[in-house]
Formats: structure tokens, sequence, C-alpha cells
């Protein structure tokens, strides 16, 4: 026995609480197909937007914002889909 009084120095298991998701497990089907809609619905328009406008008249700032908001909704959509399959990442 150490100093703590225990053999795992102290750390009592009916003071330790399990680690739960501010989500409910419930809306994890309803959030992954919703982001991974608006994350391809905002891909697309980034494609349509480089296949249509002119090469001088893009705005790189459109680009970024478009891109790395349909990057977000496509990463938080794919990982609502692996909890909502099982993978706890």
């Amino acid at each position: 026995m150490d100093v703590m009084g225990g053999i795992h120095g102290g750390l009592q298991a009916d003071l330790v609480t399990a680690i739960g998701s501010p989500i409910p497990q419930t809306l994890y089907p309803f959030l992954a197909v919703l982001l991974l809609i608006a994350g391809l619905v905002l891909t697309a328009s980034f494609f349509i937007y480089e296949a249509t406008s002119a090469k001088f008249s893009r705005k790189l700032s459109q680009e970024f914002a478009t891109g790395g908001i349909s990057s977000l909704f496509l990463g938080f959509g794919t990982l609502f889909l692996l909890l909502w399959t099982g993978v706890y990442v």
C-alpha cells in the first residue's frame, strides 16, 4: 500500500464516472444524414463555381469559405456516421 492508502494511489472506484456524450445517441442518424447532405451540397456548389466561373473572376476568399465549411460538414457528418454504426472514436 502506498501513502494515499490504496493500491491505485487513492483512486476509489465509486468516485469514477463514465464519460458520456453531450449529444443523445438517438440524434446520431439525423445529424449524420443532415451534415453529410449539407457537406455534399456545398462540395457540389464549389465544383460548379470552379467549372462555370472564368479564371480571373474567381474569388479566393469564396473558395476558401466554401471549401472550409463543406470540409467541416463532411468531417462531422462522417464522425456521426461512425458513431451511428457503432465505431466509437
